[in-house]
Formats: structure tokens, sequence, C-alpha cells
């Protein structure tokens, strides 16, 4: 089993709808555990007891507080499960608060998959082997954020000015993305790779934790084997707030998934 498997992973209790499972802490990043990470544990939950069904299709998560190295639990209820469709509601619960709560809809993707069609456009990256790594951009980088240990990504090196003290402003950051031990990605594990670039922030001139509020993510297609392009954007920072739009990319060239979230700005902001 590769590692983001091991890491997501969930285990029976006495209570058919309470998974068991242990945060690991080198999915740390800024002030705890990546988002992404967290919907993942609560959906590897979620498919669990759909088991039919075992791919996300829509999943809507709101962060009630910060996630923590170690147990936890995963509460879930099954709102509907017929037909093609699953919903289910999960809760992430640590120390008897919720963290995290979710409505997911799950379905077996490749069973009624048609081909992509869409007016988005696909980012324009150079090739991999041009591009800068996580792994050299520094120690504080990898301090800041162990679970770079976890993937690999790549960034155009005239597209890390976020990274280097001078932000483009325009609110966009792009970038390759594969996990480090070679696992190819799969409609699963889109829903955690949604959350793995920087925050967009950064490229604002905000750098530091952005906490999330909400996280909603739609998978439309079972990715092709290889590497995959990562493009993070903002239109809007108000209120001490930003949203923030992903679009993930597979080696054939199709959209595969969509999210947008809701963040605070970095603390001090």
């Amino acid at each position: 089993m590769a590692q983001y498997d091991d890491d997501i992973a969930v285990t029976p209790t006495n209570d058919p709808t309470r998974l068991a499972a242990t945060l690991d802490e080198r999915w740390t990043v800024g002030g705890g555990l990546n988002g992404g990470y967290l919907l993942g544990v609560v959906g590897s939950a979620i498919r669990t007891v759909v088991p039919a069904k075992p791919d996300p299709i829509t999943v809507s998560a709101f962060y009630l507080g910060p996630g923590t190295p170690g147990p936890a639990e995963v509460h879930t209820e099954i709102k509907r499960d017929g037909g093609s469709l699953a919903v289910v509601a999960a809760d992430l619960v640590q120390e008897g608060r919720t963290r995290l709560s979710a409505l997911a809809t799950y379905a077996d993707l490749g069973s009624f998959e048609g081909s992509v069609r869409t007016t988005a456009i696909e980012p324009e990256l150079p090739p991999v082997e041009e591009c800068v790594s996580t792994l050299d951009l520094g120690e504080q980088m990898r301090k800041r954020a162990p679970m770079y240990q976890k993937f690999e990504m790549r960034f155009p090196k005239d597209g890390l000015g976020w990274a280097m003290g001078q932000p483009s402003g325009r609110g966009e950051i792009a970038g390759w993305f594969r996990f480090r031990d070679g696992r190819e990605p799969d409609a699963f594990s889109l829903i955690t790779i949604c959350d793995l670039l920087p925050p967009v922030a950064f490229d604002l001139g905000l750098p530091g934790w952005s906490p999330t509020l909400e996280l909603t993510v739609h998978v439309r297609a079972v990715p092709a084997p290889g590497w995959l392009k990562l493009r993070h954007a903002s239109r809007n920072l108000a209120g001490g707030m930003f949203e923030e739009d992903c679009e993930i990319w597979d080696s054939a060239g199709r959209l595969v998934a969509q999210s947008r979230q809701l963040a605070r700005t970095p603390r001090g902001v």
C-alpha cells in the first residue's frame, strides 16, 4: 500500500457508523494539518461505509477547528444509498470535538464516465525537468511544511516570485504534481491533491498559514497516469478572507477535478 493510502486509512470500531483513524503529523503545514489530508481521511471513511460506490463526485467540507496529530474518529450517516449514487454526512472528531463536517456524494465513477469537454484552458507549464522542485526551495519551506516529503511539486522558474519575496500580485500559482513514492493519481486522491499547492495568498504578498473555512471539490473524471498539472487562482480578497479556485489537469490534458475554498488571510495581515 502506498504512503498516502496508509496515512488516510481508517479501521472499524464496535459501531459500524464510526471509523477510527490516526492523523499523521507529517501532513502538517503552517499551524495545523493540511485540510486536503483531513478531507482524505474523512473521504476514506465514507467510501468504507458505501463500498459499492468508492469515488467522490462532490464533497463539501466545513472546517470547525484545526486537526491535530493523533487518534481521531469519523462519524458517518448515510443519507441515501440507491441507484448509482450515495450521499453521506461525516464528521471528523477529536477529543469529543468536531474538527471537520462534510456532506458528500459518492459513486462508481468508472461506471458512467464519458468524455470530458470543457471551455477551461489548460495551464501552459514548461516541461517537468525544466521546473524547480519543492525540495529546492530551501530548508525553511521544508520545516514549515513537512508534508512536502510526501509528494513532489515542480514550479516554473519564472513563476516562483511568491517563494522569493517577490509575489506577482496576480493571485495565481501553478505547477506539476506527483506522489513521491510513485503512486498514480486516482479519482479519490484528487480530494486531497486539490489543497496541496501553497496558498494562492502567497502570490498576493500574504505569506503565512491560511486556515480553510470551507472547501468544495468536484471530481469530474478518473485521471490518467502520470504527472498532474495544478493551478490555484483567486480573484477577490475581502473581510480578511479570500477564495481559492483549483483546477487539476491530467497527463491526457483533461480537466479531472475542480475545487473552491474560502480561507482566512494569514494572521497578522
